[in-house]
Order: C-alpha cells, then sequence, then structure tokens
C-alpha cells in the first residue's frame, strides 16, 4: 500500500476520533426518537459504517 493511502486512513482515523468524541455526541443527545431509535444511537452507527465503507473502498481500490 503507497505511503498516501495510508494517510488516508490515517485521516479518517482522526476524523472518527473526532466524530465519536463526547462534545459532539452531546450534540445528537435528545430525548426525541427517529424511527423509534434515539438519535444518539443512529448517529454513532451511521458514523461507523461510514468509517467502515470508507476504510473498505480505499483498501479495495488502492491495495498494491
Amino acid at each position: 500500500m503507497k505511503k498516501r493511502h495510508e494517510q488516508k486512513l490515517v485521516i479518517l482515523s482522526m476524523l472518527m476520533l473526532l466524530a465519536l468524541n463526547v462534545p459532539l455526541l452531546l450534540l445528537f443527545d435528545s430525548s426525541k426518537p427517529l424511527f423509534g431509535f434515539p438519535i444518539i444511537y443512529i448517529y454513532i452507527f451511521s458514523a461507523w459504517l461510514f468509517s467502515i465503507a470508507i476504510s473498505y473502498l480505499i483498501i479495495k481500490r488502492y491495495y498494491e
């Protein structure tokens, strides 16, 4: 894997660290459910799914 692709994965990890940080999580902590689930759960799992998908694309497309 090339260095720039490794850097993309490091940047993705840093973004996920910021996305799952407590101050940002508290923005989505409300009592209103969306589709029957608390909004914070939807945010956490969608961010997690997004990071998995982007990691997969980076590794699948650029693995050499």
